[in-house]
């Protein structure tokens, strides 16, 4: 099929980190690259009265030609706004941004020139300066307002240069890219994503408005009394030097951070001065930043009031998965506060009241972020979730038939919730004695074990649902089998022997959460013995190019620099130049700390990980298109 590559160059007084679709609305095109093929490509001047050529005007009203760009999330946007007649539909758009992001590289097109080697048809990188100066306002105290041809005619020429660059690197791309993960269904899939995230959620913009001006009102207050108990040595909580510095000077208190976990665990000590709890207790308040949520909200909801292009299709490289974009939808903060409080809440904020009636009003905006997100008149907002699904993922891959059947018993009505249920086991208790609080520790050990975790697990498990460790392993310690305990006690000692962290835990709480880890393995032998067999048939795989192995349901293949673990879906998983380094698994990708390419390694439950994720991903694919079939916008 004939390919019309496009890139547009754009110039907007809107920052384009608001949002694409906010942007597009006051933008303009400047430059029009294009190719169609392999053939020359072309740059029309746009802002300087070029017009399109006929060769261009056809290929993009002719149904059997594909329009490719790198991140048709803006070119396309940016086409409905400005010339909504040419733009074609959705189902002839193809993009080598996600063609790269299904196949676990990254998107941009620099860092994709340098890992696939483009060599003179790479991404011109001296062009990101002359973006800075085209495309964007100039700087406050510039001589001009807006630089064009006429004001900087030479980096005009080779700002023209540079747009025709990018069709080079993008054609040569994707010819080196894969294709495996970018077609059929999942072509299908990433135009649903597209019509998602061009369809929006509607956006309570009064109240966004009036949680930034109450946080606003509540910061000034916060600020006040600092400066009144510091005897004004310090101007706001959000000081952070200088608080620290304080409450050593004042108080004797030297604390290694000033972070949540730290403060509510000195806050509880009631030996404390109740100056200092207070001053802890408003650095608490002074620096909830799930507010910031609020502002962002109102820079980039389009002039309709919707929220629009927050999914990132395949943003989670590894696995698949969707990532967040603009205001985070998938990461909103865990309201504290019970729904009837919050919805007073929204209506004190609506009023201006809200510092009259709670004490506490970044909590209580910090709990009503949810409520921004609402249906539009004559609507309906049907919220959804899958229960437990990487629990359901590993055992179902793993042939764990007696979780199965707990899994089934409980959606039947029978049984109990399998987070209860492994809390219930660990601790020695009735399932329906379970707490809400407790259920919360039985999670941490469902979802952090089944990936072949350790004492190490548990503190990332405590720290993301706020677990007091020492409290856990005191309530768990009458339950455990003496010969448990015996094991853990030698593994503390060996830990000790061969000076490997400890993670700063007291022996009693180690061993507790060494034994609890023992115990899960041992109440989950498909699971456990599955880590060993995937990274045994990995490593088979990799050394073994051309030959399929097979673990369980997985197919495991490697092919040239490509290492792929097929999911049951067909759907693959990737992982880029693979290696096998004194038995360790190795392969490139982006580091989640440094954001570079580099190489890392993995094992087998990590590997399980991301295989269960994947599988759960395309759980929910799977039933995207059938809800949008049966009349249900998704949003």
């Amino acid at each position: 099929m004939t390919k019309l590559w496009i890139d547009l160059e754009s110039y907007c007084e809107v920052p384009l980190r608001n949002g694409t679709h906010i942007y597009a609305e006051s933008v303009e095109i400047t430059l029009f690259a294009w190719a169609i093929d392999e053939g020359p490509v072309s740059v029309v001047d746009i802002a300087n009265g070029e017009q399109l050529p006929k060769a261009v005007t056809d290929a993009m009203a002719d149904d059997e030609v594909e329009v490719w760009a790198h991140n048709t999330g803006f070119d396309r946007t940016v086409l409905r706004h400005v010339m909504p007649k040419l733009c074609p539909p959705l189902h002839r758009w193809r993009d080598t941004l996600v063609q790269a992001l299904c196949h676990s590289l990254p998107g941009g097109l620099d860092k994709l020139s340098d890992i696939l080697k483009l060599g003179d048809q790479a991404k011109d990188k001296e062009g990101r300066d002359l973006v800075l100066l085209f495309c964007r306002p100039r700087p406050a105290g510039s001589k001009v307002i807006r630089a064009t041809r006429d004001t900087h005619p030479v980096e005009w020429a080779k700002f023209k240069t540079y747009a025709g660059r990018d069709i080079d690197a993008m054609r040569a791309a994707h010819r080196k890219l894969p294709i495996w993960n970018y077609q059929g269904a999942e072509l299908a899939l990433w135009q649903l994503d597209q019509t998602i995230n061009d369809r929006g959620v509607c956006v309570d913009l009064e109240l966004a408005r009036c949680a930034v001006d109450a946080v606003a009102k509540a910061q000034k207050v916060l600020a006040a009394r600092t400066f009144e108990l510091t005897n004004e040595e310090v101007s706001s909580a959000t000081k952070r030097n200088a608080l620290l510095k304080h409450l050593l000077a004042e108080y004797g208190v030297d604390l290694p951070d000033l972070q949540k976990s730290t403060l509510e665990r000195r806050i509880d000590d009631e030996n404390l001065p109740v100056a200092l709890r207070e001053l802890l207790a408003i650095r608490l308040q002074a620096s909830t930043t799930s507010t910031s949520k609020y502002k962002t909200l109102l820079r980039a909801a389009s002039s309709d009031g919707r929220l629009r292009g927050t999914l990132q299709f395949n943003g989670a490289s590894r696995t698949g998965r969707w990532a967040g974009r603009l205001v985070q939808l998938q990461n909103l903060p865990r309201p504290v506060l019970k729904q009837a409080i919050i919805d007073a809440g929204i209506d004190a904020l609506k009023a201006d009241c809200a510092d009259l009636v709670f004490s506490n009003v970044m909590e209580l905006t910090s709990s009503a972020i949810r409520g921004a997100i609402v249906a539009p008149p004559g609507k309906k907002l049907i919220v959804s979730d899958l229960s437990n699904i990487e629990g359901r993922c590993a055992a179902w891959l793993a042939g764990e038939q007696w979780k199965l059947d707990a899994f089934r018993a409980f959606d039947q009505g029978k049984g109990h919730d399998l987070y209860k249920l492994a809390y219930a086991k660990a601790f020695g208790i009735r399932p329906e004695d379970v707490t809400k609080d407790q259920r919360q520790v039985g999670k941490v050990l469902e979802l952090f074990m089944q990936y072949e975790g350790g004492v190490g697990a548990f503190l990332i498990g405590a720290a993301s649902y706020n677990i007091d460790l020492d409290d856990m392993a005191e309530k768990a310690h009458p339950s455990i089998p003496q010969r448990i305990l015996n094991e853990a006690n030698s593994a503390l000692a060996y830990a000790k022997k061969m000076r490997r962290s400890t993670f700063g835990l007291s022996d009693r709480t180690w061993i507790v959460c060494d034994s609890l880890k023992r115990m899960w393995r041992e109440a989950h032998p498909g699971i456990s013995s599955m880590w060993g067999e995937l990274g045994d048939q990995v490593r088979a795989a990799i050394l073994h190019p051309g030959v399929t192995r097979e673990c369980r349901m997985l197919k495991i293949r490697r092919d040239g620099a490509w290492l792929r673990i097929r999911l049951p879906s067909g759907r693959a998983l990737c992982y880029p130049s693979p290696q096998v380094e004194n038995g360790k698994i190795t392969y490139m990708g982006v580091n989640q700390y440094s954001r570079k390419w580099a190489r890392l390694s993995t094992y087998g439950g990590k590997l399980f990980e991301n295989i269960c994720q994947g599988v759960a991903r395309d759980v929910m694919a799977h039933n995207m298109p059938l809800i949008e079939q049966a009349h249900h916008a998704i949003h």
